[in-house]
């Protein structure tokens, strides 16, 4: 039985709080794209490289998540803040096929904690 979007959101939470790229781009389908501001990154290495910079800019951040599911479709909205750096206006969008996630995109701006 395939995982419902709900299902494969909850273990990719989990997931990114192994902070282990490959279990995290496991995840994800073979052929995903990943659009942020700075480009489209394509597959389970541009998985790697999205998440692995955003978990960079955001190390041991305390996360606040508001899921919006319609379908096989998630819009989040997300704030994250660590003792120097914060997001208060994170907003991903993710497509799911097969139990997996197909496409993301990926939206923050980080800045300085005052």
């Amino acid at each position: 039985m395939t995982r419902s979007p709900q299902e494969v959101f909850a273990d990719h939470g989990e997931r990114l709080a192994t902070g282990d790229l490959d279990h995290i781009a496991a995840n994800y389908t073979e052929d995903a794209v990943l659009l942020t501001p700075a480009g489209a990154f394509h597959g389970r290495d541009g998985v790697r490289e999205v998440i692995g910079r955003l978990l960079a800019d955001l190390p041991d951040a305390d996360w606040r998540l508001t899921p919006h599911f319609a379908g096989d479709v998630l819009l989040l909205e997300w704030t994250a803040a660590t003792a120097s750096r914060q997001v208060t206006d994170g907003v991903d969008t993710f497509v799911f096929r097969d139990g997996r996630i197909s496409a993301q995109t990926v939206r923050y701006t980080l800045t300085d904690r005052t």
